[in-house]
């Protein structure tokens, strides 16, 4: 059914309050969303739990009547109609779905999560709507990815308002992050970037494997995460770099390795970064891409089935690195911990 836009903060049960900082989350999620979507798209598919779909979808009719007079697109929750761009919510368990989950889903939860799994997966782009307050573009199918500034506002938005709270909810992880650098055999005296630094857990064991001597940068697109780094930072002694992963500052072949944990998984186009990671490290320089969780813990923990599609799989993984000029010279993907290491060519 067609959506027509209302108030934002009309929900279908009444008026809800929203603070001033939901409010302009909620207008910069959806300005990113109406520049990702085609100039040729006529509707666009709100998929999720019944009442969070219907209250997305009119926020998103209500911006886009903005632009009517540069672009028409209409807004449906009726997955039968024709529509040419699929948002999926992806909320807290719990919530009653809208009709594409009451029409498929019949058959007990188990069969109504896989239904929801597919259709997450099937989407072009995925909201997390966990937050109501702050929603989240989450994931945007390849062939939009490249459309517009979304990723850097996006990015800097999940992180922003949980790099506070991170190290008391992962702080446990600093062992596996030692044992992952001592694992990967950076050489002493090494330039070594920690791309994706986040609040510096590698920064202490990196500092310890180049020495004195060696130089550590911790770069991260989130200001708020480096907040956080700073007792790491200084730990460590290293420098601070406020950059995107995919337009690094740095010189050709100016490091010698590139320490990059939870960091592939984010980027919307993953040769071009890995790329962007090759052209500042010298030849022989080593890529360490390591997460605390196996892709299946990981998975679990984000409610979503494994892909042998995702770029972490082993084989997208091998290819994206060989075309990006790397080899990929291990990979393990065991339950506690993902690990894999490249070389540079």
């Amino acid at each position: 059914m067609p959506i027509v836009g209302r108030s934002a903060t009309q929900t279908s049960t009444g008026q809800a309050t929203i603070d001033d900082s939901s409010k302009r989350r909620w207008a910069e999620m959806l300005g990113s969303l109406t520049e990702l979507l085609p100039a040729e798209s006529g509707c666009v598919l709100i998929d999720g739990p019944a009442e969070q779909a219907e209250l997305f979808a009119s926020r998103l009719a209500e911006k886009l009547s903005w632009q009517q007079h540069t672009r028409s697109v209409q807004v449906t929750l009726d997955p039968g109609g024709g529509w040419d761009v699929a948002i999926f919510l992806r909320t807290a368990p719990g919530g009653r779905h809208s009709p594409v989950y009451r029409k498929d889903g019949q058959g007990g939860k188990e069969r109504d999560e896989r239904r929801r799994r597919e259709h997450e997966e099937r989407a072009d782009i995925v909201v997390d709507l966990h937050d109501a307050g702050w929603p989240v573009i989450r994931r945007v199918a390849a062939p939009l990815a490249g459309r517009g500034p979304w990723y850097l506002t996006e990015t800097r938005a999940f992180f922003a308002c949980r790099a506070a709270t991170w190290d008391a909810k992962f702080g446990d992880d600093l062992p596996a992050y030692r044992a992952a650098v001592a694992e990967a055999g950076i050489r002493r005296s090494a330039v070594v970037i920690d791309v994706g630094c986040g609040t510096g857990r590698a920064l202490p064991p990196l500092r310890e494997a180049v020495g004195p001597a060696g130089t550590v940068i911790a770069l991260d697109v989130t200001p708020e995460m480096l907040d956080a780094a700073r007792p790491a930072v200084q730990l460590a002694g290293a420098s601070v770099v406020i950059a995107d992963a995919r337009a690094l500052p740095f010189a050709d072949r100016s490091a010698d390795a590139i320490f990059a944990a939870g960091l592939v998984s984010h980027l919307p186009d993953t040769e071009a970064g890995l790329r962007e990671l090759a052209r500042v490290t010298s030849p022989g320089g080593l890529l360490v891409i390591f997460h605390p969780s196996g892709r299946a813990a990981l998975a679990a923990r984000h409610g979503h089935a494994l892909s042998p599609d995702e770029p972490l799989s082993e084989g997208p993984l091998r290819g994206f690195t060989a075309a990006a000029g790397w080899e990929l010279t291990a990979y393990d993907d065991a339950p506690h911990r993902f690990f894999a290491l490249a070389e540079r060519r």
